[in-house]
């Protein structure tokens, strides 16, 4: 008999066992990583915690011994099911498997069970042929993933493709999403969906219980057709982040260079000083606080470019610009790279004592102070300005702090809608304000020094204070009574246009309560 894994065919059985050592929860994976088991010993142990499941307990089996096979068959024991996994080879695999589960041939482990996981790649869903008999009536669930390669030259699914090989079965597509190690460790959080399509509603009321009794969540998507776009969705690399991630980057060179321009090559060129040892911290400082600054005044720019829409246009049933739609739906990414450059801000801020240069630079006024003969170098609205300055700043940080943890799924699950919007959108205003104030403090007269205007370039803080200025203000315009009115009115239902009479509640407090962009 071929060794397990080796795509030989089994004279015994007349069909091969594909090889399964990749997981077939991911996109794409190496040779050398397969080498290394996901499945932790203590869970796998012959004589683990995972006691036999009872005898009244559903049945289910499993094709295939990789990685995803293992990690599935472990959540599937715990959650109170009787496994049974097919192998070609079963003494050779038992001992990867849970003591619970059985592990005997494909064929005596589909003929005892009425759903099925297929846990094998789609070139070798062809090997399992020689089962179709066994396989007909049977719900197989295809768990696979094509590579990004496999997904764009081949327009079928591998389910569809599944489907059309065995007819006479019912194909669901689930648990693709899964990786391997949340099936080990538990659902949580944002990995808890499961999208789950199939041509039969039973087939997928099946599955979907299935998929709640392992602490999953189901979520119909539709038929069969649909598991292209669920197939697809393991291969996007940060789908959400892309625009967000370059508009930072874009606006960090941005500034990186403005900065470079002003305080490095500026004294270089006027003065003949070298002052490149600013490039690798104290440029990029001055940086990031301009790129956290306008990020968080783009989360909330298109919320008052919408508002001004539906003033000017007296109805919420138009659809917003495209540009509009996708810049809305990206604020929790924008927000979240701002707090993320506010928070490296903070660090390199703390890291700017240590520098050999800053030493210096004391060591330097020292000296100057004990040759005028000054007694001290106390200037009072110079500390007034700095310690207002870095309070503003830690205020700033920890309201950012606040709403990037309720951003996260596990908190924002457990806040209501009202509450989640005062964080999102009042906190968050508060942040900018902060934010705001923490800037003009740094400023202070610095705005009207000529000196500070080098190569006649306007210093780099009042180049970032246009567009929150521009938010600050819109948002006052929107609390007059006149204006906050009407947009009540319209985000309730009211059209400019429309026959329909509408009145304000006589608790205004009450015609406040609607829900935010």
């Amino acid at each position: 008999m071929a060794a397990e894994g080796s795509g030989a065919q089994d004279p015994a059985l007349g069909c091969g066992e594909p090889p399964t050592t990749k997981n077939s929860g991911s996109a794409t994976s190496t040779p050398g990583e397969m080498d290394k088991p996901l499945i932790s010993r203590r869970l796998v142990d012959s004589d683990g915690s995972l006691a036999e499941a009872a005898s009244g307990a559903p049945k289910v089996g499993i094709l295939g011994t990789g990685d995803f096979a293992r990690s599935l068959a472990t959540r599937l024991v715990r959650s109170g099911f009787s496994v049974v996994v097919g192998s070609r080879n079963p003494k050779r695999t038992a001992g990867l498997f849970p003591s619970a589960a059985q592990v005997v041939f494909q064929a005596e482990a589909v003929e005892s069970s009425e759903v099925i996981f297929v846990a094998v790649f789609r070139e070798h869903y062809s090997s399992l042929c020689g089962l179709s008999g066994q396989l007909a009536g049977k719900i197989l669930v295809d768990v696979s993933n094509p590579t990004e390669q496999e997904h764009l030259q081949l327009r079928e699914s591998n389910a569809e493709y599944l489907a059309a090989l065995f007819p006479t079965c019912t194909v669901v597509k689930a648990f693709n999403v899964i990786s391997a190690w949340t099936l080990q460790a538990g659902p949580r959080d944002g990995n808890r969906q499961v999208p789950i399509c199939s041509d039969q509603p039973e087939a997928k009321r099946v599955v979907s219980e299935l998929a709640h009794a392992m602490g999953f969540t189901p979520v119909d998507v539709g038929s069969l057709a649909a598991a292209w776009e669920v197939e697809a969705r393991p291969l996007h690399l940060f789908p959400s982040w892309k625009v967000p991630v370059l508009l930072a980057l874009g606006l960090f060179v941005f500034f990186y260079a403005y900065n470079l321009t002003r305080d490095v090559l500026q004294p270089y060129v006027r003065e003949g000083k070298s002052k490149f040892y600013k490039l690798p911290l104290s440029v990029v400082n001055t940086s990031l606080p301009c790129v956290a600054y306008v990020l968080l005044s783009l989360v909330y720019l298109p919320g008052v470019l919408a508002a001004a829409l539906q003033l000017w246009r007296g109805t919420k049933y138009s659809r917003f610009p495209d540009w509009l739609d996708h810049w809305l739906q990206h604020r929790k990414q924008i927000g979240l790279l701002s707090f993320f450059c506010a928070a490296l801000h903070a660090l390199y801020s703390m890291c700017l004592p240590l520098r050999i240069s800053y030493r210096y630079d004391l060591v330097n006024l020292a000296l100057k102070q004990v040759l005028t003969n000054k007694s001290h170098l106390w200037v009072e609205e110079n500390v007034w300005r700095m310690e207002i300055y870095l309070s503003l700043g830690v205020l700033a940080l920890g309201t950012l702090s606040l709403l990037a943890v309720t951003s996260l799924p596990s908190i924002a699950n457990s806040l209501n809608w009202r509450e989640f919007s005062f964080v999102q959108s009042s906190l968050g205003f508060v942040a900018l304000v902060l934010s705001t104030l923490h800037t003009l403090t740094y400023g202070w007269t610095r705005a009207f020094e000529e000196s500070r205007y080098k190569f006649y370039l306007p210093p780099t803080f009042t180049l970032t204070l246009l567009v929150p200025c521009l938010v600050i203000l819109a948002k006052a315009l929107f609390l007059l009574p006149c204006v906050s009115r009407r947009l009540t009115r319209i985000r309730r239902g009211w059209e400019k246009d429309s026959a329909v009479k509408f009145t304000l509640p006589v608790d205004h407090a009450l015609g406040q309560k609607t829900s935010h962009l």
